[in-house]
C-alpha cells in the first residue's frame, strides 16, 4: 500500500515523513497487516504492528527468564588431572578484570549482560501498560534509548565465542555442558525473534492509544 502525497499541509490533521528521503504524508489508518510505503524512494512508512506488540509481551517476558536462568547457572564444567572448575557469566567477567583485560571484561559486560537486560526490560516498560494507561512516564527518552542500544546487544556473538573455545578445550580436558549453556542458546533465538520489532512503532502505538484508535482496557 502507497502513501498519498498530503496535497494540502494545513488541512492534515496527522502527518508522517519518510526516514529515508523526507517526504511528507497524510497518515492512513492501517488494518491489520497493512504496510504504507513512500513512494518517492520505497522505503516503509509504516505497519499495522497491534498483533505483533500484542505477541512481543509474552515473548520478552520469556526472554527475561532465560535470561535470569542463563547469567545464575554455570556455562561449562571443565574437568582436566582430577580438577574441576565452572563459572558463570559474571565470574567470567570478573576472572577477565582480575588478569589484566578490564577492557575485554566491560565489553562483555556490557554486550552480553547490560545491554540485553536494559532492553528488555524497556521494552516490557513500554509495552505491558500500554493498553490499559496508554504512554508511560520517560516514554520518548526509554523509546530512543532502546532504539540506540538495538545495535549493541551480542549475545550470539559471546555463544559463538564459547563454543569455538569449548571445541579447543575438547581435545585436552572433559567439558561438561551447564545449564547456562543451554540457556544462552534458547535466549540467542528469543533475542532474534525479540529484535524483529522495529522500536520506532513505538510511538505510533501510544498515538494510537492516545487517539483512542485502540481501545483502552481498564487500568490496573
Amino acid at each position: 500500500m502507497w502513501a498519498p502525497r498530503c496535497k494540502n499541509m494545513q488541512e492534515a490533521s496527522e502527518l508522517i515523513a519518510c526516514h529515508e528521503c523526507d517526504a511528507v504524508y497524510q497518515r492512513l489508518h492501517l488494518k491489520r497487516r497493512e504496510i504504507s510505503h513512500c513512494e518517492r524512494c520505497g522505503a516503509e512508512l509504516e505497519r499495522n504492528v497491534e498483533r505483533q506488540a500484542a505477541h512481543m509481551v509474552p515473548l520478552a517476558l520469556t526472554s527475561l527468564i532465560v535470561f535470569i536462568v542463563a547469567n545464575c547457572f554455570p556455562i561449562v564444567e571443565i574437568e582436566a588431572q582430577g580438577l574441576r572448575s565452572e563459572t558463570t557469566l559474571v565470574g567470567a567477567v570478573v576472572a577477565l578484570g582480575q588478569n589484566g583485560m578490564p577492557e575485554v571484561a566491560l565489553v562483555v559486560l556490557a554486550t552480553t549482560l547490560l545491554f540485553p537486560l536494559i532492553q528488555l526490560l524497556i521494552l516490557l516498560y513500554l509495552l505491558l501498560p500500554l493498553p490499559r494507561v496508554g504512554a508511560m512516564p520517560g516514554f520518548n527518552l526509554c523509546a530512543r534509548l532502546l532504539l540506540m542500544l538495538r545495535p549493541w546487544g551480542m549475545v550470539e556473538v559471546f555463544l559463538l565465542g564459547v563454543l569455538v573455545a569449548l571445541i579447543k578445550l575438547s581435545g585436552i580436558a572433559r567439558v561438561i555442558p551447564g545449564v547456562a549453556l543451554w540457556a544462552f542458546a534458547v535466549l540467542t533465538v528469543l533475542l532474534v525473534l525479540v529484535v524483529t520489532f522495529d522500536p520506532r512503532y513505538l510511538w505510533q502505538l501510544a498515538d494510537r492509544v492516545d487517539n483512542g484508535d485502540i481501545s483502552k482496557g481498564p487500568a490496573p
